[in-house]
């Protein structure tokens, strides 16, 4: 199979329609079309239904898209390992983490490791889905959970503690419950149950206490953390926060303070492959020591 096809191929597959392949590619709509039409003809199949909507792949198209896949990915491995200076650590890297522990507590941390590498050109990819790492969708994870992938080297990062808070309007409008009991008299804030969770017992601010089922119904389900953090700052009312998403912020109040969740262990993972990467190695060491300044 001609190569150059191949990569057009593989970005058509990628992005779902001709014109943002295209995009991509730096090539016409048309250019994208052509190639697609030629490889189609060499290899005597369809690869994709053309409807007004976009592209669909074929179930040839499926089976040359996973191979596709998994050859790029292998290259840009390569790639990567190739460019990797055996001196000083430089080139790409990329960095998976949920919205909220990179908004927060990670993005402002960054400034400080790129004056001491700047070499590496970093992208943060901010998103509460998991990445796959073995497809190099990233190079790095940060997760709240043990990964479930195959081949992955994970290290223990940290252990993150939640507490219940409010923000002092909602104090001051509301009042504080002084215990589990009275959570049923205030308007909670909590991760919707038919959601994906980014970590297990997310929603345990429902369930402290062994309350009555259906006593402490939430004013608010939001599926992101950083979302329920930004309720909570807006006044509407209590929700169980990381404690890290709150430090250093003011006007939060933590309410029940004896009360705290069991603890979310954060893991740093990377590919088999990266295993001897000087910019994996640096910018592990990197959060290790700030995780240790931060008194997690």
């Amino acid at each position: 199979m001609d190569w150059d096809k191949l990569r057009v191929f593989h970005a058509v597959a990628e992005a779902g329609s001709f014109t943002h392949a295209g995009e991509t590619l730096n090539l016409s709509q048309s250019a994208v079309s052509r190639q697609i039409s030629a490889l189609e003809e060499s290899l005597g199949v369809p690869l994709f239904h053309r409807h007004a909507r976009g592209l669909i792949l074929t179930e040839q198209g499926e089976l040359l898209h996973r191979t596709a896949r998994e050859v790029f990915a292998k290259l840009s491995m390569t790639e990567a390992m190739l460019t990797e200076s055996k001196e000083y650590p430089k080139g790409p890297l990329k960095v998976t983490t949920t919205v909220a522990f990179g908004s927060t507590w990670l993005t402002p941390r960054i400034q400080e490791f790129l004056s001491i590498y700047p070499d590496i050109q970093l992208t943060l990819l901010i998103d509460d889905n998991e990445l796959d790492l073995a497809m190099r969708e990233a190079d790095i994870a940060i997760r709240m959970n043990t990964p479930r992938q195959p081949d992955l080297i994970q290290r223990h990062l940290m252990a993150i503690r939640f507490h219940l808070y409010a923000h002092q309007s909602y104090v001051k409008r509301r009042g504080a419950p002084k215990t589990p009991e009275e959570l049923a008299e205030h308007d909670i804030i909590a991760y919707p149950p038919d959601a994906r969770a980014p970590f297990a017992n997310v929603n345990w601010i429902l369930e402290v206490g062994d309350p009555p089922p259906g006593a402490r119904r939430p004013i608010l389900q939001v599926n992101s953390m950083y979302a329920i953090y930004r309720a909570v700052e807006s006044g509407l009312g209590i929700a169980a926060l990381p404690d890290f998403l709150v430090d250093g912020t003011k006007d939060f109040v933590r309410v029940i303070p004896e009360i705290s969740s069991p603890k979310v262990d954060a893991y740093f993972v990377y590919a088999e492959e990266l295993r001897h990467s000087k910019r994996i190695a640096v910018f592990r060491d990197f959060l290790v020591r700030k995780v240790a300044e931060s008194h997690f």
